[in-house]
């Protein structure tokens, strides 16, 4: 039996994994699946006080609380910020370190610091530190929270050592889009990031025919690609 710890995106919640959770655990596999502090089901915890720090923080507490080992860490989209903190915090208790589409930001860097921050500085902030997500389009998922404290948004990744110096694996899982994403038009933080491991020995690589929020619209394949890294 295995231990999977899946991480969400912005303005995302525990309901984020409730098509691919199964998958694992119909396999007789543990999945800890947690909302962030400010998100989903626990928004009423949000404020100003909430940032990156505190989201690294809910998932080594859980980490640390129930004594896991050999996990399979999943991240997704912003996600990606929250398991490189986590896997600089509590390396020793990670088996396998996954990027779902995720970003994969370098040492002192911020999701302001990326492509894109002039997008998010643009976006209504209320309160002083709620990031309001706009309406999303026809067709595309709800977001099961309104927004996203700023401070997530604006602390810097603190790393001890390169992901690439740790023991646990390290796996990208790219959306490729569906349709699949012109050359041309393959740019942005999570194509920069794919660029960045696919070529390197010390990461896997996976492209999913499927757009930026791949576990939902193709679980089965992700839990594969997750399963399998298993006998990894």
């Amino acid at each position: 039996m295995a231990t999977f710890v899946l991480v969400h995106g912005a303005g995302g919640g525990a309901i984020s994994w409730q098509y691919l959770a199964p998958l694992l655990t119909q396999r007789g596999h543990r999945v800890y699946a947690p909302s962030l502090t400010g998100l989903g089901d626990r928004a009423h915890l949000g404020g100003p006080e909430v940032n990156l720090s505190t989201h690294i923080q809910d998932i080594v507490a859980i980490m640390e609380h129930l004594d896991l080992s050999e996990v399979v860490l999943a991240g997704h989209s912003y996600g990606g910020m929250v398991v490189t903190g986590v896997a600089d915090r509590v390396p020793g208790r990670i088996a396998h370190l996954v990027y779902l589409d995720a970003l994969l930001p370098a040492d002192g860097q911020s999701v302001m610091d990326m492509d894109g921050s002039e997008q998010l500085k643009a976006l209504t902030v209320e309160d002083g530190w709620l990031v309001v997500f706009p309406e999303m389009p026809p067709g595309m998922p709800l977001l099961p929270s309104r927004g996203q404290p700023i401070g997530t948004l604006q602390e810097k990744v603190q790393l001890t050592l390169p992901l690439e110096k740790r023991e646990f694996t390290r796996t990208y899982v790219k959306a490729a889009g569906n349709p699949p994403t012109p050359r041309h038009e393959r740019t942005g933080n999570f194509w920069r990031a794919a660029e960045q491991v696919r070529f390197n020995p010390a990461w896997r690589y996976f492209e999913v025919p499927a757009n930026h929020s791949l576990h939902r619209e193709m679980p089965q394949l992700v839990a594969a690609i997750l399963l399998s890294l298993l006998d990894a």
